[in-house]
């Protein structure tokens, strides 16, 4: 069972790396077609910015989730490296729950109530006319994401023998 929920969490981080690589490319072809729009046809079409700021949110809330699933995020490590490996195990366990409780706390809790709370207020966008609770979803969507990896992550450390942990972290062999 672990090994088909190891091969389920990697299918799901290509996949969110795919749709980011695609929601990129949509975002560099609409800032080019803004920019040509501005310069070259003398006025720029009005959605371009519009959708490069959505696309630009959702992009930067869904790679943060994928930074979570590969171990990716910016961390400093330095005077956690310096403890004893009990210790080290026992940071990383915590720190682990504490982005479990704010990835709960703010993106799926806070993220779902800006959603309903822009859908029942019917607010839309001025250019596009998209719903503005539809823009929203980026946050619960990379919040449940965030949660996912974080739990495999804290399932990993705890099954990691402490003396081992550094070592695995630091050359990411805790796949």
């Amino acid at each position: 069972m672990r090994t088909g929920l190891i091969r389920f969490m990697k299918w799901m981080t290509s996949a969110l790396n795919a749709i980011l690589i695609i929601a990129v490319a949509l975002l560099v072809i609409d800032v080019v077609w803004g920019v040509f729009t501005r310069y070259v046809m003398g006025e720029q079409a009005k959605w371009t910015e519009e959708l490069a700021r959505f696309l630009l949110v959702w992009v930067t809330l869904l790679g943060g989730a994928v930074a979570f699933g590969t171990k990716g995020h910016l961390g400093v490590d330095y005077f956690v490296g310096k403890l004893h490996p009990d210790a080290r195990k026992l940071i990383a366990i915590v720190v682990h729950l504490i982005v479990i409780f704010f990835a709960v706390a703010i993106f799926l809790y806070g993220g779902t109530r800006v959603v309903f709370d822009a859908l029942a207020m019917e607010q839309t966008t001025p250019a596009l006319g998209w719903k503005m609770g539809h823009v929203y979803l980026a946050l619960p969507i990379a919040g449940f994401f965030m949660v996912l990896f974080t739990i495999e992550n804290l399932i990993e450390s705890l099954a990691t023998p402490a003396d081992e942990m550094h070592e695995a972290d630091s050359a990411g062999e805790l796949d």
